[in-house]
């Protein structure tokens, strides 16, 4: 199985942003976790600041033999109706992932734009959230 890990703005900074909520694992050492933990799979990782980009990587992915997306949005999954919009003629899993709890911070965050248009969402597991992202793409893969 083919899985795209999606991080978008951010993220790059995991380890050392604000390591009270987001803890202290960096984007690196997170890959090399998934990597161990699911040695069966096949990823692809990819993180941009920027959104067309994500787009970009987003459409590609209906080409490239990707199985899944598992994805962490950041601040984008509460603003970006371009990514929702990506999204949605996507025909494999979807799974959006996020390591604090959206639900129990700002206001603002507690709505994500691009969970509309995903399988599922799994959020408030601190970098965990990644593995379940993964168990859930797995299992629905084999539902699909």
């Amino acid at each position: 199985m083919k899985i795209l890990i999606l991080n978008g703005p951010n993220l790059n900074l995991l380890g050392t942003r604000d390591p009270e909520t987001y803890g202290s694992t960096t984007l690196e050492d997170l890959n090399r976790k998934l990597e161990e933990f699911f040695p069966n799979l096949t990823f692809s990782f990819f993180q941009s600041n920027v959104e067309g980009e994500l787009i970009n990587r987003i459409q590609s992915s209906m080409k490239d033999g990707t199985e899944a997306i598992v994805a962490n949005f950041g601040g984008f999954t509460h603003t970006s109706v371009a990514l929702r919009d990506a999204l949605e003629p996507i025909g494999f899993p979807k799974v959006e992932v996020h390591i604090s709890n959206i639900h129990a911070r700002e206001e603002y965050r507690e709505k994500s734009i691009t969970g509309e248009v995903m399988n599922g969402i799994i959020t408030g597991f601190g970098i965990s959230s990644y593995l379940l992202g993964v168990q859930a793409a797995e299992l629905l893969i084999k539902d699909f």
